[in-house]
């Protein structure tokens, strides 16, 4: 069996990164799927589209819905009808809970959880008003089942996501239309060394500890493991698979003590 998104256009929030974005790109395009690349600004996003057989730019901030509405009219103008949504966009705060400010809790949720709301809304609507089927895959994280510390806030967020996207299933699945998580543990990628760099002075070793001690099985999860996963949810492969939130973290959740403190 191979997984088939021929003549769909599929919708990737946040595809101009060079690390999750680009595993999720990379898997939709090699699937034969259109893939809309959305960021921040027309540039990113022309520059990420260039890097794919058959892909579409469009600039947007999905925590404003001027932006989020003028996004779906251009996609719906150029390239018809969108068949896929990724959830990809979103920002990290690593910080106390206590001590983060009011405007960064704002800004955190406006992205991560309002946002993936309102392009879930805009994207739902011109699937029901062109009486079409399509798919959900929001981009949670595995902080949303097990965290550390300065990260209650972003785990909190995480969790809300999970929540709309059961929610979501549950509202959606009259009309056919599935709506999954992909849950990603620690990636390698330049990310993810200046997060880490941020608490340790040697984030290399951060990581390599991590794969050999913190994990099932010993090798870096990629983007494209990721990748993998949102295109089977989108296809129909996955048609009886809904509410769901799959983590890709190479075990590192399953663990109850590390390896070293249990081998």
């Amino acid at each position: 069996m191979k997984i088939d998104l021929n003549g769909k256009n599929i919708l990737v929030t946040g595809g101009a990164g060079d690390g999750l974005g680009q595993g999720i790109c990379e898997a939709v395009d090699q699937s034969g799927g259109r893939v809309i690349v959305n960021d921040l600004t027309l540039e990113m996003a022309q520059r990420a589209a260039e890097k794919y057989k058959n892909a579409f730019a469009v600039e947007g901030d999905i925590s404003k819905a001027d932006d989020v509405s003028r996004m779906f009219d251009r996609i719906r103008e150029e390239c018809g009808i969108i068949h896929g949504v990724v959830n990809n966009a979103g920002i990290g705060l690593g910080k106390n809970a206590h001590e983060a400010s009011e405007t960064e809790v704002d800004r955190l949720y406006e992205v991560d959880v309002k946002g993936i709301w309102m392009v879930c809304r805009a994207f739902v609507k011109q699937l029901l008003a062109s009486n079409e089927v399509g798919h959900i895959v929001n981009i949670s994280s595995v902080q949303a089942f097990a965290t550390m510390h300065r990260m209650a806030l972003y785990a909190g967020a995480k969790s809300a996501v999970n929540g709309l996207t059961r929610g979501l299933a549950v509202e959606l699945g009259q009309y056919n239309i599935r709506c999954n998580a992909v849950a990603p543990g620690l990636i390698y990628s330049e990310q993810s060394l200046s997060i880490i760099g941020k608490w340790t002075p040697d984030p290399v070793k951060w990581m390599e500890d991590h794969k050999s001690d913190h994990q099932c099985l010993n090798f870096f999860t990629s983007a494209r493991d990721c990748g993998n996963v949102v295109v089977f949810l989108l296809s129909e492969l996955s048609r009886s698979i809904t509410g769901q939130t799959i983590c890709v973290d190479n075990g590192t959740i399953n663990l109850l003590y590390n390896n070293e403190y249990t081998s």
